[in-house]
């Protein structure tokens, strides 16, 4: 067996002392989060993606050694297993090493080799190979098949035992593992994509055009053009083949196989040779480069919505404050939703603006009462249909206040997918989708992790032809990054939802409803010792979850701060040599600049811990995630129609792929930016330049209506101006009237 974890350390450029603490730490139970956040000192200060991947490789590793187990018995069960030969599977790190290795002892289908050896023409090949030798000269190939022609076995001529003696030549030749490596190794790296589009689709009539004569080196595809392929493929539109140049394969072959000076001997060799690439080994191998680069696309395909993902999850909240939610609609009306600073739902209600002046008169009347009933903040409205007309009725409203609340267009990807989910039914039953949407709008607005949580990732709208990739392998990535999201963050556990909770470190479903059941029944938890009574919150439940729960207002200000209960005592004794209390915390964080970390430090707390719990003391509760930001459409521009080349627009990046960015510009319509015009530079990846949420300057490059396109460019564009920040209610530069309900009422009749 391999030293896994010296293997580890050499592939990972880790100490063993490294990897021995990770897995040790990993194999107790503990938490990707947990382990990389509060175990640095053993670790190394790995970081978190360090420790997924180290993981990710010594599972694979574990499966690798099951597989070398199993075919070693299969081969030492036939009695051919030799000392070189376990050695060499003992030492195989990837699996294609041990298939290259153990394929020919695997039992075959009845091949045309098989049926060759059932005549009884193994001998035959057998004297053939022993005529390939450079001392041989002399050799009368068709009198010695003569000898194997036999009616009964179905031999039925000299030509024909030949070629079934060259089947069984080829397939011991396709079956060496030195040949299978360096073949596939030539086809990954001098290896042609070519790809054609089948004759019965004419030029122009599928969305796979740029595959109609298409060829790229195997070594530079691109990844979203390996699963663009694959996917024409299984639609049946183009065919897609690798193309090597068969002379080096064949060259290659005979240099490693043809040793017979007999020129009849060669020439049957040569043959041999060339029938085992072409009909044994070059689909096989094709195939297999053709996997590995999808399972590089899937791999990048994946990180790429993973990336994207953190992103949304992580995007700024504007805090938990009252919130109008606004699900666009026409003939079945736009759903209005109020929402406290808690995210409960106060009221909902249905207007119709665009059915009659009247409606809309009505509907401008409703939204000024519950603006002013509820002091509402922010309006968040859904940019889905409707979302422009929806947006500038309620600007009409929103410009008759004399302090209105802010207007944010809220990208409401996956709201219908959590409107009709078994959950918000079970959190809002009797009520319509559509108001459910609403509220899930605005809460989105509140705070998009708590939110997004509730909704299957891949229903977010971010990712890269993530139909197309490998799902089991997707769900988890995903699941991981939200775990990291939620833990990153932190949890306030007297307000978070059972789907929120279940992503802390240490917390599974069943535990995360016990908590929030606990907390139903006894009231909010005042310190997070009292999570120890939880039903099912074991000692290990605790140490992991613990660091990434939140109290607020509660016993200890501690308890609102990442510090781990287990480091309690050194903050305390910080704060004490520093003169201060814990009751200090804020208003004297200042003081903790003067700490020496290392002063703290012992035999089980090293210096990395110390310097996080003293970044924890120096700003208690602060929310890591940035300050809340918003896009400004162009009222004129609604429609595709309106936009024109060379207008300069704001928007907002809504997905990130490798071929460049797509950003909504408020027509409903994303437009793309493509790498190549994503700044005055080269940019070989686009997540450098943008992330999902991003507000960008764009200019329209040019507008393609019919197809619903739009192609943008960042190039020369200055970044964005400066917003409000959050909190703040920006005042509206006017006069000093101010209108009443009345006021308001004649203003929308008149229109």
């Amino acid at each position: 067996m391999i030293d896994v974890v010296a293997v580890l350390a050499k592939e990972s450029s880790l100490t063993e002392s490294q990897v021995r603490s990770a897995l040790q730490l990993a194999g107790e139970g503990g938490s990707v989060p947990f382990i990389a956040r509060y175990r640095k000192e053993r670790i190394g200060e790995m970081s978190e993606p360090q420790l997924r991947a180290l993981l990710d490789r010594h599972a694979s590793l574990e499966e690798l050694e099951g597989r070398k187990q199993t075919a070693l018995k299969a081969i030492e069960e036939e009695g051919k297993l030799t000392d070189e030969l376990r050695s060499r599977i003992d030492s195989c790190v990837r699996k294609t090493e041990l298939e290259d290795l153990s394929l020919p002892f695997r039992p075959k289908k009845r091949t045309r080799a098989a049926v060759a050896r059932e005549k009884g023409l193994e001998t035959l090949a057998r004297f053939i190979a022993s005529l390939n030798a450079p001392d041989v000269t002399e050799a009368d190939l068709e009198s010695e098949a003569a000898k194997y022609v036999s009616a009964e076995k179905g031999v039925a001529t000299p030509e024909e035992a030949l070629a079934g003696a060259s089947d069984i030549l080829s397939e011991e030749t396709a079956s060496k593992g030195e040949h299978r490596s360096f073949l596939r190794d030539y086809i990954a790296r001098e290896g042609v994509f070519v790809s054609t589009i089948k004759e019965k689709y004419p030029e122009g009539t599928t969305k796979f055009e740029m595959y109609r004569d298409y060829k790229v080196p195997v070594k530079s595809v691109q990844p979203h053009n390996v699963l663009a392929m694959r996917r024409g493929e299984r639609s049946g539109i183009i065919r897609v083949d690798i193309v090597v140049n068969e002379e080096f394969v064949q060259n290659h072959l005979e240099a490693t196989e043809l040793f017979a000076a007999n020129e009849k001997v060669r020439h049957f060799y040569s043959t041999m040779l060339k029938e085992s690439y072409q009909r044994l080994l070059h689909g096989p191998l094709v195939n297999e480069v053709r996997s590995a680069k999808k399972e590089h696309a899937d791999l990048e395909s994946i990180k790429t919505f993973e990336a994207n993902l953190r992103d949304v999850l992580l995007s700024a909240p504007v805090g938990m404050k009252p919130i109008m939610g606004v699900a666009p609609g026409f003939k079945s009306g736009c759903k209005v939703a109020t929402i406290d600073g808690t995210g409960k739902l106060i009221e909902h209600h249905t207007i119709h603006p665009f059915a009659s002046p009247e409606e809309k008169q009505k509907a401008a009347t409703l939204v000024t009462e519950l603006l002013q009933k509820h002091g509402i903040q922010f309006v968040a409205v859904g940019n889905g249909a409707g979302s422009r007309e929806t947006d500038q009725f309620l600007a009409e409203v929103l410009n008759a206040l004399p302090v209105r609340p802010l207007k944010v267009t809220v990208n409401e990807a996956g709201a219908s997918v959590y409107s009709t989910s078994k959950l918000a039914k079970e959190e809002f039953p009797n009520m319509d989708a559509t108001v459910r949407a609403a509220i899930s709008i605005g809460r989105r607005l509140q705070d998009p992790l708590a939110e997004l949580v509730k909704i299957d990732p891949r229903s977010i709208g971010v990712g890269q032809y993530q139909h197309d990739v490998d799902q089991k392998l997707l769900k988890r990535k995903l699941e991981e990054t939200v775990q990291s999201c939620v833990n990153y963050v932190s949890v306030d556990v007297n307000v978070a939802s059972r789907e929120l909770l279940r992503y802390v470190a240490g917390i599974n479903g069943a535990l995360a409803s016990n908590i929030v059941a606990y907390r139903s029944e006894h009231g909010s938890f005042a310190n997070r010792e009292q999570l120890r009574s939880v039903p099912t919150m074991g000692p290990n439940n605790f140490e992991q979850a613990a660091g990434f729960l939140r109290i607020r207002g509660g016993d200890s200000p501690l308890d609102a701060t990442g510090v781990h209960p287990e480091n309690y005592e050194v903050a305390k004794q910080i704060l004490s040599d520093l003169g201060m209390s814990l009751e200090d915390l804020p208003k004297k964080s200042y003081l903790l600049k003067k700490a020496d970390a290392h002063r703290y430090v012992t035999e089980t707390l090293a210096e990395p811990t110390l310097k996080d719990i003293l970044i924890e003391l120096q700003r208690p509760g602060k929310d890591p995630r940035k300050e809340f930001r918003y896009a400004t459409f162009k009222e004129e521009i609604k429609e595709i129609k309106d936009l024109a080349a060379g207008m300069e627009l704001e928007g907002v990046v809504t997905n990130v792929t490798n071929f460049g960015a797509f950003v909504d510009v408020g027509v409903h319509h994303d437009g793309l930016v493509h790498v190549s015009q994503l700044a005055d530079r080269y940019v070989s990846d686009p997540k450098t330049i943008v992330k999902v949420g991003q507000i960008v300057k764009v200019k329209v490059l040019e507008v393609n209506e019919p197809l619903k396109r739009i192609s943008l460019t960042m190039k020369g564009m200055a970044p964005h101006p400066p917003r409000p920040k959050k909190g703040k209610k920006p005042q509206r530069p006017r006069d000093e009237k101010t209108y009443t309900l009345d006021d308001l009422k004649s203003k929308f009749s008149n229109r």
